[in-house]
């Protein structure tokens, strides 16, 4: 038995106020056609499907024309749970009438000892979901006395287990934040202080654990205990972060073998560190200019409009940072240190605007000039 386990789709997001929603439908895409090419029993989605509680129309449209292509056209069921990022009972709305399309929505916290059961040749495989949650959500739904996100999640695993169906395959879906586990910027944090961590140990019994909320595609703990991450970069901390799916097999005895399925985006982000002039020389002939940019200019002297400048050869320039002008600032500098740098500035603040140097007669009179000032700010 084959299923696919994505998570952390983020659909309607925006990346420094840039619609991502392009690049979702390119990796999406290509998620259609794995579910074709490798023709598996199921696709798991470990929450954040949608990037916020309300999303917009366009993104609730991409993701209906998505799963109406996959459950109705294709017939794979899909089995999918809440995160963070989304609301609970919007995602849940028609349930149980969705379910006989194909289309499971574990949103209700009361139902987790209720599996979704995929039958196949090979061993029927059961699927229970724990959708995002916080102490104080289970609290109220179990009148249970716990007060932090391991003893919440520990709860409700150990409940699973103690229901669990015997004689199947058993995965768990959680939307969660193992502690240990590697994060980027990206992720929203679940509470202050890191206390949202929750232990590997109580997943340990299932035969895979299909997890969501971290960025990363990654395991902990146990190599059957994995983070699918998310489907497109979406910080530039994740620049070298590999996106895709996981292929996970299953038979009768367990699971046989996990494959990462890579998923190609329609722009890369990266960041690129150099001088403004060589950057603009590279771009001219980088084929990947038009991937989201964030960029690092060295020069350490003033440049007029570099954002203009970079951006008419690298458009999605997103984000520009000067940490070579921030280390001259730095520097410890005498009141006679910068009178000397002050001329050197304004010839550079020229070149920028005019194009070229200053002439022999210019220099001397900008130098006279910056003296006369100099005499007028001495105290009397």
């Amino acid at each position: 038995m084959k299923f696919i386990h994505t998570s952390d789709w983020h659909i309607g997001r925006q990346f420094h106020n840039v619609s991502l929603l392009d690049d979702q439908r390119h990796v999406l895409d290509q998620l259609l056609a794995y579910i074709q090419q490798e023709q598996v029993d199921a696709l798991v989605i470990a929450g954040d499907i949608y990037d916020r509680s309300v999303p917009p129309a366009t993104a609730v449209e991409l993701l209906d024309d998505l799963l109406n292509k996959i459950c109705l056209e294709m017939k794979v069921p899909v089995i999918l749970i809440p995160g963070n990022h989304d609301s609970a009972q919007r995602l849940g709305f028609g349930s149980r009438q969705l379910s006989q399309a194909g289309l499971h929505i574990l949103s209700d916290l009361k139902k987790i000892t209720e599996p979704v059961v995929i039958k196949h040749k090979d061993g029927d495989v059961a699927f229970y979901g724990v959708p995002y949650n916080d102490p104080e959500t289970v609290r109220n739904v179990f009148s249970e006395p716990v007060s932090t996100y391991d003893q919440a999640h520990t709860y409700l695993v150990e409940k699973i287990l103690a229901n669990k169906i015997s004689g199947v395959s058993n995965v768990l879906i959680s939307h969660c934040f193992i502690d240990g586990a590697a994060e980027s910027d990206s992720e929203r944090p679940l509470s202050i202080g890191g206390s949202d961590r929750v232990s590997y140990q109580p997943c340990i019994p299932f035969d895979y654990v299909a997890l969501g909320h971290l960025h990363s595609p990654q395991y902990k703990g146990r190599e059957h205990i994995r983070y699918s991450g998310s489907i497109l970069k979406y910080s530039f901390s994740e620049q070298h972060q590999k996106k895709g799916v996981y292929l996970v097999e299953l038979d009768a005895s367990g699971l046989q073998n996990v494959k990462h399925l890579p998923l190609k985006p329609l722009r890369n982000m990266r960041v690129i560190e150099g001088e403004l002039n060589r950057i603009i020389e590279q771009g001219k002939t980088d084929p990947h200019s038009d991937d989201y940019l964030l960029v690092r200019l060295t020069d350490r002297h003033a440049i007029l409009e570099p954002m203009n400048k970079l951006r008419a050869v690298y458009p999605n320039v997103l984000q520009l940072e000067k940490p070579g002008m921030l280390e001259v600032g730095e520097q410890h500098m005498s009141r006679e240190k910068l009178k000397r740098n002050e001329l050197d500035m304004f010839c550079d603040f020229f070149m920028q605007i005019s194009g070229q140097e200053l002439t022999d007669d210019q220099h001397t009179e900008i130098k006279q000039t910056i003296t006369e000032i100099h005499k007028q700010e001495q105290p009397l």
